[in-house]
């Protein structure tokens, strides 16, 4: 079920009323109904899908159960090994399998043999990727004794399967998320409030930008062989602009969709684009992800409390496994290796932690030294998500190449001008809210201009917003 469906907007309001005033009083009815509901809103694109959570979840319950209840160092690293395999491997199955055979196929065929192998037209079950790495966690936390196993199966099932977060994150910890449905919740009326605020502004971002942003992104990549180098340098403009807005547009929906239910979860994004150095930038960009493969990954390799060449291997390693986690496809791969050496020198420099706080704290404008570092960091990420959306390998590079070649025999694309128009008011609306967190936090207002600007947002979603029940991008990893 897609949030921005008509089935959504019947299913919410349904949830909701269920919710708050049937089940109120009743704690464990609450989770069961929710439940309920997170698997009518997840096998809504397909009921077999359904198989796959319950099967994953129920590993990890019984793992978790199990880890508690044992001291015996051999059997816990039987229990996490378990986990481990059962989860990476249908994981693996399901968005790798395919990759892996088309990939041992090239490399014999490199070599001068054929190898007629098997492939299979496997369906890649939507949000696998996210609750897999939501699962883990609980047992490995389990592992390290970090926390407690839950014994209630309800409570369990549900955290895996909350729907507001469960196809496209914010990946949570049992630790933050878990403890909430443990807990009885209390409606809250501002908190209700600011949870609409964020879903309007998720909605704007992926209805109005984000999806106004996709018809020139893929007119220009699909042709990007007849465009001029102006027009290449705006495609790739566009779609970042498109993949931002695309993914942090679904986390707003679902942090504030989770507001509504009286539930908390992590913050997602946190102006990324306003970032000074790489290292800065991924402590911004989809940070439950990023903070769970420096948890569950990079600190496991050793972090950076080893030897110079180790600490490159694990940074190296450590992005590289992140872009595969985004798809089985080269392109991935490549950009997250790509990403691991932007990040070098810093780590290097030892300028990981250089910029903690906001741009331009108490100032309007940046300075120049600081707008620079934003370009420059703009830049490169520009480049990097060219391999990201490229459907090859050859494609991007070729793209790169013509993008700083000049080439004489191209066309210009025309037609963007609202595209462009609406990617750069959404960056300076932005810039002007970086303080808060998400750009309609706006309780401070007088109330005549607050309400101005949700009639607006209102008004700009449905004159010029993309109406074709788009899926998200996240929605394929």
């Amino acid at each position: 079920m897609l949030f921005n469906s008509v089935i959504f907007a019947l299913f919410l309001p349904t949830v909701f009323v269920t919710y708050w005033f049937i089940f109120k009083k009743f704690l464990r009815l609450q989770n069961l109904f929710l439940l309920f509901a997170s698997y009518v809103f997840y096998g809504w694109w397909d009921w077999r899908f359904l198989i796959l959570i319950l099967f994953s979840s129920a590993v990890d319950f019984l793992v978790g159960a199990r880890l508690d209840k044992t001291e015996s160092s051999i059997v816990r690293r039987l229990l996490l090994g378990i986990s481990l395999c059962v989860n990476l491997g249908v994981l693996g199955f399901f968005k790798y399998f395919n990759f892996f055979i088309d990939s041992f196929a090239a490399i014999l065929s490199s070599v001068g043999l054929q190898a007629d192998l098997p492939t299979l037209r496997i369906i890649l079950p939507v949000g696998i990727s996210f609750y897999t790495f939501q699962t883990l966690s609980y047992t490995i936390d389990i592992y390290r004794k970090q926390i407690k196993s839950t014994d209630n199966p309800i409570e369990f099932f549900a955290f895996v399967s909350f729907f507001p977060q469960l196809v496209a994150g914010p990946i949570e910890r049992a630790s933050a998320l878990l403890p909430q449905f443990q807990n009885a919740r209390v409606f809250e009326l501002e908190r209700a409030k600011d949870g609409l605020r964020q879903m309007l502004w998720g909605f704007f971002t992926k209805i109005v930008v984000a999806d106004n942003m996709a018809p020139h992104v893929s007119a220009i990549f699909d042709n990007y062989t007849t465009m001029s180098s102006s027009s290449l340098l705006l495609g790739a403009f566009l779609f970042t602009i498109q993949i931002y807005c695309d993914f942090a547009g679904y986390s707003n929906i679902a942090i504030g969709t989770a507001k509504l239910f009286g539930f908390s979860l992590m913050q997602n994004f946190n102006y990324p684009y306003f970032s000074r150095n790489i290292a800065e930038f991924w402590r911004r960009w989809h940070i439950s992800l990023s903070t769970w493969f420096r948890d569950y990954v990079y600190i496991p390799l050793g972090g950076s409390r080893v030897g110079r060449a180790k600490r490159i291997w694990n940074i190296i390693v450590t992005f590289t496994i992140s872009g595969f986690w985004h798809g089985a496809s080269w392109t991935f791969i490549i950009w997250g290796f790509l990403n691991g050496l932007y990040y070098l020198p810093i780590m290097l420099r030892k300028r990981q932690k250089q910029y903690v706080d906001i741009v331009a704290k108490d100032r309007i404008l940046p300075s120049f030294s600081e707008l620079l570092a934003i370009l420059t960091t703009f830049s490169f990420t520009l480049l990097a998500w060219v391999l990201f959306r490229s459907n090859s390998i050859s494609d991007a590079f070729e793209y790169i190449f013509r993008l700083f070649s000049f080439p004489e025999a191209s066309e210009g694309y025309s037609g963007y001008t609202q595209a462009l128009l609406i990617a750069i008011a959404l960056l300076v609306i932005e810039w002007f809210q970086r303080r808060k967190k998400h750009p309609l936090d706006i309780i401070s207002y007088p109330t005549m201009l607050r309400w101005s600007i949700y009639i607006t947002v209102v008004l700009a979603i449905f004159v010029l917003g993309s109406f074709g029940e788009q899926a998200f991008i996240y929605f394929q990893f």
